[in-house]
């Protein structure tokens, strides 16, 4: 399984992105650019540039034909793919830490942060598909929790529903329309939930957290399925199609790095067993943290963004759909 090396950005990665068909893959960085390339090769197709601070957080719409991206310039902008045209800028008083489409494309759900005395908001846009250019500036729902501060979201089934992940360790479902937690799960992880992604059919999702592991929640109760417990904290994770496994990053805080060489940094991409909670195996490569975590739609193919810049795109060899390291039991039916 040889990476394809994905050279560019001049600083640390913070999210990555493939369309719906797995043919581009779309990354963002500190370094104020978000780049699109091919996945299958790992040629660059081009940028979007405009943004004048680290870009958090990167979506694309199901016909890949808009991208959204939040920064740290305190906007969000709406591009067009095919042209890297900049259609639309939202401004706020604060950061753009997440952004995601709802299934249909039709909204945008974002948070601000907290800071410099502006609570942080959850707000929900709605996307104005014909006239690309012209958006509305202000929400459709807007509303400010209460308590820890929301560090991940995403469209929960319908678009009526979103899933919070929270600094403390909270998960909460929330009704947009009212602004009211559903439900929530207080004690989901004990620290800092870094990162939010659902199973393909979004009946079930995975979050990492900060406290060293990883779990799956089923998407309707937030019910606890299963635990995958590391020895480093963790800024990543995603679930595998075709295959029954979880894929989780992350290693230790930047901070600390220099004094310790790169396997004590544990900065492997880890390879867990959804069913059996296992670890089966690790893919070296990063030198520093691994930030983000990205799965092919089709499950032959991941993709992961570190703390030093470089994006590696692994195709997974026969071996690994071929490989039954528990026989047939909790094999996933194709």
């Amino acid at each position: 399984m040889r990476p394809i090396l994905l050279q560019g950005h001049e600083r640390s990665l913070t999210q990555i992105k493939y369309n719906r068909e797995g043919d581009l893959l779309f990354t963002c960085s500190k370094d104020h650019v978000i780049n699109v390339w091919y996945s299958h090769n790992g040629e660059r197709l081009g940028t979007y540039e405009g943004h004048n601070g680290s870009v958090w957080s990167v979506d694309v719409d199901s016909k890949s034909e808009f991208l959204i991206t939040g920064a740290a310039d305190n906007t969000m902008r709406l591009w067009q793919v095919s042209t890297g045209k900049c259609l639309y800028t939202w401004e706020f008083d604060t950061a753009v830490r997440r952004v995601a489409f709802s299934e249909d494309d039709k909204q945008i759900v974002q948070i601000t942060e907290q800071r410099m005395g502006f609570q942080g908001a959850i707000r929900v846009f709605n996307v104005n598909r014909q006239d690309s250019t012209n958006q509305s500036a202000q929400p459709l729902y807007e509303f400010n929790p209460i308590g820890s501060k929301v560090t991940v979201i995403a469209f929960a089934k319908d678009s009526t529903t979103v899933i919070t992940g929270h600094e403390s360790g909270k998960l909460a479902l929330w009704d947009v329309r009212k602004g009211e937690e559903i439900l929530t799960k207080e004690r989901a992880h004990n620290d800092f939930i870094t990162d939010l992604q659902f199973s393909p059919d979004r009946s079930y999702l995975i979050t990492s957290s900060k406290d060293k592991s990883a779990k799956l929640h089923e998407t309707k109760n937030l019910t606890p399925l299963k635990t995958y417990p590391t020895e480093t904290p963790l800024n990543s994770a995603a679930i595998t199609p075709l295959r029954p496994y979880v894929l989780l990053g992350g290693g230790q805080e930047a901070m600390s790095v220099t004094t310790t060489s790169m396997r004590q940094g544990k900065f492997e991409t880890r390879f867990w067993h959804k069913v059996f909670e296992e670890e089966v195996g690790r893919v070296k490569g990063h030198f520093g943290p691994i930030n983000t975590i990205a799965v092919h739609p089709s499950g032959r193919s991941y993709a992961s963004g570190g703390e030093d810049g470089f994006v590696r795109v692994h195709h997974f060899d026969e071996s690994y759909f071929r490989a039954r390291p528990y026989g047939d039991t909790g094999e996933v039916e194709d």
